[in-house]
């Protein structure tokens, strides 16, 4: 069931289209928040300089939406590194859905200086580029593990701890520069801290893939799935449909209190590692019946990883009028046809 305050603004999109700038367009989340937008019949500019995200994504959304709203779509081959990539890009967008960064808390341990400058030098250039174009409104890509070591369940916005990896440090300090902009140049910002999103083009290859697709793929083609630590990790998986709702629902937001602020964007609910891998084994199995014999293979815990991670969703849902429509299982269900569909 849609969300009414959802429903409500994307029937007004309709009504009223607006022109979007979407950073990271052909990265997992942007392509998804493209594809959304397009079918709403929204002016979409994307950027992207294709070192994580794919152009594949793109002709995947191509195909989903049809020649007449691709045509709304305009691409730019740019970098966020580049701040003249970033105003040309920002001009006469109403929205900035900021979505590119250099992901993975491993990735930043081996290289915390690209991540910086992706996520850092990127987002400050971002931050700059949509100021001086004069966006309405610009949501960003905030991070869970803002929350560091902090013990407390579920995670509560204000309620933060110390970063655990350098990819923390570059996501909360976005945090401090989104809310330095709003009080000095009185831009509005929202953060979002994404909680494991999963779905549809997200990518199982590469040192980096997250863990659903990663699993889908290993248990598709009969390879080993490794667990780090011993499977009671565990994570508030969040569905990429739940996501591409919050980003539209903070970027149209009217209440100016519900501005300059992060929220948790997540599903509210904990799945430790040994019961997502059960999930994930019963879809591959119901196509590929060896799969369901299948054991993970544990190994030691990864460095830069909290153990346990609930988030608290009353703050979104509050002020925003967030309400996720897919649990991790019923989310699964929906990715897992997609993953599967080789096997089809």
């Amino acid at each position: 069931m849609t969300a009414p305050r959802y429903a409500a603004v994307k029937a007004a999109l309709i009504q009223h289209p607006r022109h979007w700038l979407i950073t990271g367009v052909a990265g997992f989340i942007g392509s998804n928040l493209l594809e959304t937008l397009l079918r709403l019949d929204q002016q979409v500019t994307g950027l992207d300089n294709f070192e994580t995200g794919h152009r594949h994504n793109l002709e995947d959304v191509r195909a989903q939406v049809g020649p007449a709203r691709w045509g709304r779509f305009t691409l730019i081959d740019g970098d966020i590194r580049r701040l003249d990539d970033c105003r040309r890009a920002c001009q006469g967008a109403d929205y900035v859905l900021h979505q590119a960064a250099l992901g993975s808390v491993p990735r930043s341990i081996e290289d915390p200086i690209a991540t910086n400058r992706a996520n850092i030098d990127g987002f400050l250039n971002m931050l700059t580029a949509a100021r001086d174009a004069a966006v309405k409104r610009f949501v960003y890509a905030a991070s869970s593990s803002t929350y560091g070591d902090h013990p407390g369940l579920p995670k509560v916005e204000d309620q933060i701890g110390s970063p655990l990896s350098p990819y923390a440090v570059t996501k909360y300090v976005n945090e401090l520069y989104a809310d330095v902009f709003t009080r000095t140049y009185g831009f509005r910002t929202i953060g979002l801290r994404y909680f494991n999103i999963f779905g549809r083009r997200q990518d199982p290859a590469g040192a980096y893939a997250a863990v659903i697709p990663k699993w889908f793929s290993a248990l598709i083609n009969g390879q080993p799935v490794y667990i780090n630590g011993d499977g009671e990790t565990s994570r508030d998986f969040c569905y990429i449909d739940n996501c591409v709702q919050a980003n539209l629902l903070a970027a149209t937001a009217e209440d100016a209190a519900a501005t300059n602020r992060v929220y948790n964007v997540a599903f509210g609910e904990r799945t430790t590692l040994n019961e997502l891998f059960a999930l994930v084994r019963e879809q591959v199995a119901a196509r590929r019946p060896d799969a369901g014999a299948a054991e993970p293979v544990y190994r030691d815990f990864r460095a830069g990883d909290v153990r346990h991670s609930l988030a608290d969703i009353s703050r979104a849902a509050n002020l925003l009028g967030y309400q996720p429509n897919f649990s991790a299982r019923e989310g699964l269900r929906e990715a897992g046809s997609w993953y599967l569909e080789p096997l089809s």
